[in-house]
């Protein structure tokens, strides 16, 4: 019986002992959790009960894991895509917007700039289009356009010249505003130019004028209908004289004359004359014999018998000069240029005479002879110009070479 009480006793210290150690080891795994690591004071005893094995160093904090290779996985790529398009997708052609149209006028251009300029449904600002610096000068409201005007050689154009035209050009400039702050655009910067051609030969008239000048193709018409002549005549005056070789002392006869056509009765006159080596009447040696409009003033510098014949035709008038040579010139040749001039139902005045000196008197060939009084002074203002005014033309006229010897001694 005492044998019994003592294996129940031994029994149940064994379990109480058992129990306190599994206590024991909660305790400390719980120690575990809360610091990360055992230290070496929390070590776990051996069961009592079990066999005690070898001694081993008490345990330190626990290493971490160490990979001798790197990982081989891999997150997978992404299949390649494809792009889809359209079956019959096609990009369209850029159209060009006609958004600028000219008018040219006479001496003035009109430019219409839609306010779609770019023909992108943006419309632009006012203030940023020009046309060479000048800004629009009105709107059209209905057509959604600015309106540029300016004359031909205004707002900063330029005029070229080809061999049959007159071209003015303009710009027509646009230099979109910043959009605020951004660094973008939506727009950009445009410059068109503008040509306005012009026909050199032919006026330019967008509607009916009434010149109150006599315009050039009438001009030109009259021209080609008035025949002026200076020739030298034989001595009976009756035929032109067929050689122009002189001695000194014989008088050199000429006849000034204008063959009318069509033109009403036209009365010719002779203003000035020169001599010359050359056709050019403005080089030197000259002799101006006659000039003034009309003074022969060559028999009161030389006292020769120079002079007008009376006139008996309107359209013809004569005068004799008496042969002459100019000095150091051995050739003796020379030329006689004078300026005719043809007008119509015109009265005999201080412009429109022909005075000769004789006898220390001026004589006029109509018998006016007071308009000659003149001569000694200015008769009026110099000739030149294509038509001196209405129903008056002038032509230059020259007869050359004259060849003027000196006559041999017997």
């Amino acid at each position: 019986m005492t044998l019994c009480l003592r294996i129940i006793f031994f029994l149940s210290c064994g379990s109480l002992a058992v129990a306190q150690d599994s206590a024991v080891q909660r305790s400390a795994a719980s120690s575990y959790e809360r610091s990360g690591s055992f230290r070496s004071d929390q070590a776990q005893q051996p069961d009592r009960h079990e066999a005690r094995l070898p001694a081993q160093e008490p345990a330190g904090l626990q290493d971490k894991q160490a990979f001798q290779q790197p990982l081989a996985w891999r997150f997978p790529e992404l299949p390649a895509e494809e792009p889809r398009f359209p079956p019959e997708f096609e990009l369209k052609p850029p159209v060009p917007a006609d958004s600028v149209t000219v008018q040219c006028g006479e001496n003035s251009v009109r430019v219409e700039a839609k306010k779609d300029l770019l023909g992108i449904g943006k419309p632009i600002l006012p203030s940023d289009i020009t046309l060479g610096g000048c800004g629009a000068t009105g709107e059209d409201a209905e057509g959604q356009a600015l309106i540029f005007e300016s004359e031909l050689h205004g707002c900063g154009s330029q005029m070229m010249m080809s061999e049959d035209s007159l071209i003015y050009v303009f710009t027509l400039h646009y230099t979109p505003s910043l959009l605020g702050n951004s660094p973008i655009v939506r727009t950009r910067e445009v410059t068109v130019s503008v040509e306005c051609h012009y026909l050199r030969k032919h006026d330019v008239i967008s509607g009916a004028v009434n010149p109150t000048w006599v315009p050039y193709d009438a001009n030109k018409a009259s021209e080609e209908n008035l025949l002026f002549s200076l020739k030298l005549m034989t001595d009976d005056w009756q035929f032109a004289r067929p050689s122009s070789r002189f001695l000194l002392g014989d008088v050199m006869k000429f006849e000034a004359s204008v063959e009318q056509f069509h033109h009403a009765p036209l009365q010719v006159f002779v203003d000035s004359c020169v001599a010359t080596l050359i056709p050019n009447p403005n080089t030197v040696p000259r002799y101006s014999f006659l000039g003034n409009h009309g003074c022969l003033v060559d028999s009161q510098l030389t006292g020769s018998s120079s002079h007008f014949l009376p006139r008996t035709q309107d359209d013809k008038l004569q005068f004799q000069i008496e042969a002459f040579r100019f000095q150091q010139d051995h050739s003796g040749s020379m030329y006689i240029t004078c300026h005719l001039r043809a007008a119509v139902a015109v009265p005999v005045s201080a412009t429109n005479k022909a005075c000769s000196f004789s006898s220390n008197r001026w004589s006029e060939a109509s018998g006016s002879h007071q308009v000659c009084s003149c001569c000694e002074m200015d008769c009026g203002s110099g000739t030149g110009s294509q038509s001196t005014g209405p129903g008056q033309w002038e032509q230059e006229t020259s007869v050359g070479p004259i060849t003027v010897k000196e006559r041999p001694l017997r």
